[in-house]
């Protein structure tokens, strides 16, 4: 006799002491087991119509026989054990299998059977227990979902009600840990179930109140009015928000949601839902130390980083779902805001919520061109390559609706934030207001007639509390379309994008936010001959680098964004001395920027450079800085593979380019962090391969600004990540096989960005008060101060002492107010390390008024 037939036959004898039911279904019940044991079906594959003793003696039966067959395989599950009274999974897991099968047939049980079906899962109060085993391994919702067509055809029963509402209690503390999602359906069941007892009855909705927003839902619920005829639709919306589920949601469900909104009214749903939405883009991010207690009494404790229990992020998702089409301007910043903190990268567990970050960019791709701004705005913000890929593909599905690229569409979708010329003019009474971008940045100046004022009067805040909200919004809204739209700039260089000039006018120089960069851009026009001019927009009219006025370009004129490798070196500084002789600040670095061509060893190498290869890199933050130039790039770790090789990645469609960037990790004693990843990493060679193939191509065949800026990025990498610019790495204990590295580094030959540094340092030590005491001397900026000669190196910004080349270890402070340096005049923005050579070099003149015993320690030893 098979195994599964004998253990049959065996709890078909503790049958017989069970139920009615179970002593009349227990034969059933064996043969089914044999059956389907001969079958080779498992919980997993089983299907009834396939077992002959379903489908000959069962299938045809009445629901009456189906139900009472059902309550005996519930009663069996609880003789699965063997001779040593141990819980038979195998026999278990079969019979509720087929539990399962049979609760999506039709059953009919009387209102004490379908109680104690319930009972028999573990529902049964008898004394205080846990029934989260129940919710999670039990058929409870199918259970349910059956009881609601018992319901519907027989009406309520006043006990089998009673029992239901103390299972709805016993489940608040189960929402939230393992199996939360399951309960919090049960939950909406029964809240649906108990709110059926007539017409006019209102349905019962209550959240798990674990966290701040099923808190706020449940009071929101509390406030509403019986005799509103708004509270059933809001009722009902919220019980729908409950049943959220997956990744997007079904044109069902959504229909639910709109005739909800409907019903209540989409003005009143936007404005207390973006509440809602607010609260969930201020909520903090805290990590907490939780335990879970066993049935038998162990313990399990664990940390985590709570942000919303999962119930909640469900209801968020579908938060997000409604707000969709009713988002307004405020409601899509705060659908952004809530993007970008739902990417959040959390230590040792990734993005912090990717289903509602998910759910947000669905709802932001739905409001037309400004939700595909804010796309535009968090794609550059998130570093999840997947993420930005979906981000991407939104853009994309949206310009193909306009017919149109994906760079036409954001070029439309940029907002003015009310401003014309960079500037906006409000009036609220007696007050006047401004709102302007000055160097970028977006400001707010008040005035009472000719007097200005430091902030908003307190007596506007009462009386024009709406026009102040949404002079706040414009606020926010120009400052971060100013920078996102001075980012998507400075990347489309590699692009190499030309437009027609209408449409360089139309949203660039006619743009009321957008002027501001493009006016203080070197443009480049190809005119219908074959001929260009590059040209920079001065005193309303296009002039060329030595002021002379250039004729407005034909509509059909095509643009480019200038960059230094397209011109040759003496117009280059031309263009330098313009923008210094009228002090014109650039929003970006173009006319100062690093340029890199092919050197004789690449040439010799063919397909690949060495230039910055050797380096020692902190990976977390060429992780960071490479994510942020839109490379793509995975973190390594120590996973006993022995030696690791990898590469950042820069995909380069509009050239069918793909740039790779390879490193290897540092492995060494400690060298990884407590989850596995790998501190450092060495850099090897850059090389380009076919969007497709795999093949390096010879750097010759690569255009010389893609491989310019594609070496600008990598430099940048080195330049920032370095263990060379840490001036407490060596000193630290760092990795003492590496330290020859960190000198070379610190005080070796120049970068191009490096040399860039230098030449500006020329220009500006003899303007500043430092300016009789330092000099540029080969790799140094040379400062002479009271006590020592000091020679800050221009690349790394470490510092030697004179006589003996001492180091001098100084961490700088890197807040803003201390990088800046110096008033004097920079063309342009950006340098970090040179706001920092400035300020140490602004010290150490003065180095006898030096108070910090960290630094005097060091000069005086």
């Amino acid at each position: 006799m098979p195994a599964t037939q004998k253990k049959a036959r065996e709890f078909e004898k503790a049958l017989n002491g069970g139920s009615p039911e179970a002593r009349e279904m227990k034969p059933v019940l064996s043969q089914l087991l044999t059956d389907i044991e001969e079958r080779g079906m498992s919980y997993y594959n089983m299907k009834l119509l396939d077992v002959p003793a379903y489908a000959q003696g069962i299938r045809d039966q009445d629901a009456a026989y189906k139900g009472r067959l059902a309550l005996a395989a519930a009663e069996a599950i609880r003789f699965c054990r063997d001779n040593y009274g141990q819980v038979d999974y195998q026999i278990r897991y079969l019979l509720e299998g087929l539990l399962q099968q049979l609760l999506r047939s039709t059953l009919e049980l009387s209102p004490a059977a379908w109680q104690r079906l319930l009972q028999l899962y573990g529902l049964e109060f008898r004394k205080p227990g846990d029934v989260g085993d129940a919710l999670r391994t039990m058929p409870v919702l199918l259970t349910l979902n059956q009881l609601e067509k018992h319901l519907k055809k027989h009406g309520p029963d006043e006990q089998l009600t009673a029992y239901l509402s103390q299972v709805l209690a016993a489940t608040e503390d189960q929402t939230s840990g393992y199996g939360s999602g399951q309960a919090v359906k049960i939950r909406v069941k029964l809240q649906e179930l108990l709110g059926a007892e007539g017409d006019n009855a209102l349905p019962t909705v209550r959240f798990p109140d674990g966290d701040a927003l099923g808190q706020a839902l449940n009071e929101f619920v509390d406030g509403l009015a019986p005799d509103d005829a708004r509270t059933l639709p809001w009722l009902q919306l919220l019980q729908i928000w409950q049943k959220a589920s997956g990744g997007q949601p079904s044109a069902k469900y959504m229909k639910e949601v709109d005739a909800a909104v409907t019903a209540i009214g989409p003005e009143a749903v936007r404005r207390q839902a973006d509440q809602w939405l607010q609260l969930l883009a201020a909520l903090p991010v805290e990590e907490r130390q939780h335990t879970h207690t066993y049935n038998d009494a162990s313990t399990y404790t664990y940390s985590s980083w709570d942000f919303l229990q999962e119930p909640s992020l469900n209801v968020g998702k579908a938060l997000a779902w409604t707000l969709g089409p009713l988002a307004d301007t405020a409601v899509l910043l705060h659908l952004a805001a809530l993007t970008e903190k739902c990417y959040r990268k959390i230590p040792g567990r990734g993005p912090l919520a990717v289903g509602l970050g998910n759910a947000c960019l669905l709802a932001l791709s739905q409001g037309g061109l400004p939700g595909v701004a804010q796309l535009s705005r968090l794609r550059p913000k998130v570093r999840q390559a997947n993420t930005q890929e979906l981000i991407g593909r939104y853009i994309e599905k949206g310009a193909e609706k306009l017919g149109v690229t994906s760079a036409e569409i954001e070029d439309m979708a940029v907002p003015t934030a009310g401003l014309t010329h960079g500037r906006a003019d409000y009036d609220y009474g007696d007050y006047h207001v401004v709102l302007q971008l000055t160097d970028g940045k977006a400001e707010v100046s008040w005035h009472k007639g000719d007097k200005a004022l430091k902030s908003a009067p307190a007596a506007l805040k009462q009386s024009h509390a709406e026009e102040l909200k949404e002079l706040k919004a414009d606020h926010t809204q120009a400052q971060q379309t100013y920078t996102t739209q001075r980012d998507r700039l400075d990347r489309s260089f590699v692009e190499g994008r030309r437009m027609p000039y209408r449409w360089f006018r139309q949203y660039y120089l006619e743009h009321g936010l957008v002027s501001q960069l493009a006016e203080r851009l070197i443009w480049r026009f190809y005119h219908a001959d074959d001929t260009h001019q590059d040209a920079l927009w001065l005193d309303g009219a296009w002039h060329d680098a030595q002021e002379r006025p250039v004729a407005t370009p034909a509509d059909e004129a095509q643009v480019q964004l200038w960059h230094p490798v397209l011109a040759p070196t003496g117009e280059v500084l031309a263009w330098r001395g313009l923008l210094e002789r009228r002090e014109l600040r650039q929003p970006l670095k173009q006319a100062f920027r690093e340029v890199y061509l092919l050197t004789p060893p690449e040439e010799r190498t063919r397909t690949y450079s060495n230039r910055m290869a050797a380096h020692v890199l902190k990976q977390h933050q060429f992780n960071s800085l490479a994510k942020l130039r839109g490379w793509r790039y995975s973190l390594m770790g120590a996973y006993d593979k022995g030696y690791e090789s990898d590469a950042a990645q820069l995909s380069l469609p509009a050239h069918d380019l793909r740039a790779e960037f390879w490193v290897s990790e540092v492995n060494a004693d400690g060298a990884w962090n407590d989850t596995g990843i790998w501190h450092y990493v060495s850099t090897d060679q850059l090389r380009f391969t076919r969007l497709q193939g795999e093949e390096p191509l010879p750097l010759t065949d690569i255009p010389p600004l893609v491989f310019s800026e594609v070496m600008r990025d990598v430099d940048l990498f080195v330049g920032v990540a370095s263990v060379g610019n840490d001036p407490l790495w060596r000193d630290g204990g760092g990795l003492v096989q590496y330290r020859n590295y960190w000198e070379s580094y610190s005080f070796g030959e120049l970068s191009e960005v490096a040399k860039n540094r230098k030449l500006a340092l020329q220009r500006l030590v003899p303007r500043l008060k430092i300016g009789k005491v330092s000099e540029v001397q080969d790799k140094f900026l040379v400062v002479r101060g009271k006590l020592r000669t000091y020679k800050i190196h221009m690349g790394s910004g470490n510092i030697l002492m004179e006589p003996n080349d001492q180091y001098l270890c100084i961490v700088p402070d890197r807040s803003p107010k201390q990088t800046a340096g110096t008033d004097v005049f920079l063309p342009f923005e950006g340098d970090a390390i040179l706001s920092i050579i400035l300020s140490k070099a602004l010290l150490l003149a003065d180095d006898d008024k030096i108070t910090d015993e960290t630094i005097t320690r060091q000069i005086n030893s």
